[in-house]
């Protein structure tokens, strides 16, 4: 794999982004419908589906999993509110069980508090017995015996059913083991939900995770005390966090190895990193594609989550048919990942992290911001003009005037003016709810300085 490490100055060059650019590319900065990027043709398999088996209940569950925080939008929301087009829902609900999805992720705050009521009503026309249902304990605050089991009951009801699947502790690690006892341990909820699960209303209970190693140990430690035995755990899991960690997060490798050791099933979350891994440069495309010419660039990241064992269901929020179907056809079966391909992998995900963009994977956790910004949009329009080099240092780099208004003309498009970065203040209520931990309200600034320095700097 030595032929493909390349230096900074060579990989610029060859990506065509000039030297201008700082970090490595991983979106497009021309205005355009990125979420319809079309999917490769061809034949989507009804009875290739890749199931793989729970040791615990024996559910057998299919490869991909549907994540359901990013249902189809209506222009204008009903009168209660509810922004869900539950039509389309349906129809991308009915496409699936047809083609072998069988397991739907949702959660309480998904989707403005309604992905649950969407995803209840599009499965309750099909067998109960044709799906797995997982949704989660999503109070964030306010987190007293009474308020959790209100939280808990309403999703039976929103979701229309007398059990639920796969049971989750949502976003452990936000706060540290402290908040983990006080929001579960501590008022009895915890052990309310192994009652439940001993009910059978709960088939099996786990927790998704984007915290630091001790409190993840510590879960684990639970399970291996006989506390609290796990039946699966949400990690987040691609070719870029395999080996990487920042701050307090952990390797994905640790996280996948310590469960695989338990043999705990592993429930993948951010396959794509936000997207981010489906939209890659054309340098990083092209070598893909030079080996797989007719598949998707999505498609090597599903298959490097599918290829471990250990892992149960891969998850993925597919807002549009092209994308459900791609994904279809990679696990309809799924073809593991060779040595060779494991290699360009690791060394797509090393250029990447020596050239790092805002790592947003637009979960939305942060939102809505109290003042009104639209942070994931903020996010995703900088790491955007970063892959065409549009976000030149100084005015001396050569491309400067094009690359200024591409910016510029592309942020008022992508971001309302009362909703951009300049409208931050720093009250850091979002920090606390950030999974891949940013220090948002130092990105907003920086982001804001810089857009203050192209509109001054005029040339």
């Amino acid at each position: 794999m030595e032929k493909n490490k390349i230096d900074r100055r060579e990989f610029l060059k060859t990506a065509g982004l000039g030297v201008a650019a700082t970090t490595a590319a991983l979106y497009g900065c021309t205005p355009k419908d990125e979420n319809k990027i079309p999917a490769p043709s061809g034949e989507v398999p009804t009875d290739r589906m890749t199931y793989r088996t729970n040791p615990t209940t024996g559910d057998r569950v299919s490869l991909l999993g549907y994540g359901c925080m990013r249902w189809p939008l209506l222009e204008k929301p009903a009168a209660d509110g509810n922004p869900i087009d539950q039509q389309t829902v349906n129809s991308l609900v009915d496409y699936a069980l047809e083609h072998g999805v069988n397991y739907f992720d949702t959660a309480p705050v998904y989707l403005q508090g309604f992905s649950e009521r969407s995803t209840g009503i599009a499965l309750k026309r099909h067998p109960r017995e044709s799906y797995f249902i997982a949704t989660k304990m999503s109070n964030f605050s306010n987190y007293t015996y009474e308020n959790s089991v209100a939280m808990y009951r309403q999703s039976f009801r929103e979701l229309q059913v007398d059990y639920i699947d796969y049971y989750l502790l949502h976003s452990l690690g936000g706060r540290g083991l402290e908040a983990f006892q006080a929001r579960f341990v501590d008022n009895g909820v915890l052990d309310f939900l192994l009652r439940e699960r001993e009910a059978g209303r709960i088939r099996n209970l786990g927790w998704s995770f984007h915290g630091s190693k001790e409190l993840f140990d510590h879960m684990l430690s639970l399970h291996d005390s006989g506390r609290a035995r796990w039946d699966f755990v949400q990690i987040q899991m691609n070719y870029v966090d395999w080996h990487n960690a920042t701050g307090s997060r952990v390797t994905a490798e640790y996280l996948y190895g310590e469960l695989a050791k338990r043999n705990i099933p592993a429930v993948i979350m951010e396959p794509l990193l936000g997207g981010r891994l489906s939209r890659l440069n054309d340098f990083l495309v092209g070598r893909l594609k030079e080996r797989r010419p007719t598949q998707s660039t999505a498609s090597w990241a599903f298959r490097f989550a599918g290829s471990y064992p250990g892992v149960l269901t891969v998850l993925s929020g597919m807002t549009y048919l092209e994308h459900l179907q791609d994904n279809i056809r990679t696990y309809s079966p799924l073809e593991e990942l060779t040595d060779e391909e494991f290699a360009l992998l690791e060394d797509t995900a090393q250029v990447m992290r020596r050239f790092p963009t805002i790592p947003c994977t637009d979960c939305q956790y942060c939102m809505p911001c109290p003042y009104g910004l639209n942070i994931p949009a903020i996010f995703a329009h900088y790491n955007k003009c970063v892959n065409e080099g549009n976000v030149p240092k100084n005015s001396q780099d050569p491309e400067y005037r094009k690359a200024r208004r591409a910016f510029l003309i592309g942020y008022d498009r992508s971001v309302p003016r009362l909703r951009q970065a300049s409208h931050c203040i720093g009250c850091r209520q979002c920090v606390s709810h950030c999974p891949q931990r940013i220090d948002i309200p130092k990105q907003m600034h920086r982001i804001d300085r810089y857009v203050e320095q192209l509109k001054q700097n005029k040339l």
